[in-house]
């Protein structure tokens, strides 16, 4: 089994840290739906500002909001303004990894939905990988080159 990227919110602002709350963070259910996040499902959590790295859980709150608060321990990483990556993922077979697409949502300054995209992988005629970005019309976007091997 392969740990494999499921759903991304990138570039999304902390709007509040609460320490004293019992854990999570808590996201607008619009995003959540945009990028296929469920209530209760486990995240990772890169803060783009400080480095910081955590896992916690979703928590849903007001439709419509644009919220990001981190809460309990989670408050301690994070600041409102702090841009972070929120990613879920799924654990499946190697075989199995052209069959994801998962959706990768960006975020303006005021958490308002910028791009939805979505990553691809496929194989080639000689079994070798590829990867794409494709936008909401399924067109591919430009992927950064990948530095040669030494």
């Amino acid at each position: 089994m392969r740990r494999i990227v499921a759903a991304k919110l990138h570039g999304i602002h902390v709007t509040d840290a609460n320490l004293n709350y019992h854990g999570s963070v808590t996201l607008d259910p619009d995003h959540c739906e945009a990028a296929g996040l469920l209530p209760m499902e486990f995240v990772d959590v890169w803060n783009k500002n400080s480095g910081a790295r955590i896992s916690t859980y979703v928590i849903l709150g007001e439709r419509g909001s644009r919220c990001c608060i981190l809460n309990g321990a989670a408050a301690r990483t994070c600041q409102p303004g702090d841009q972070i990556i929120i990613c879920s993922s799924v654990y499946l077979e190697e075989a199995q990894i052209t069959s994801v697409k998962p959706r990768i949502i960006t975020f303006d300054q005021n958490n308002t939905i910028r791009d939805r995209l979505s990553y691809t992988v496929d194989l080639d005629a000689h079994g070798r990988y590829s990867f794409s970005i494709l936008d909401e019309a399924n067109v591919a976007l430009a992927v950064p080159a990948q530095a040669p091997p030494r």
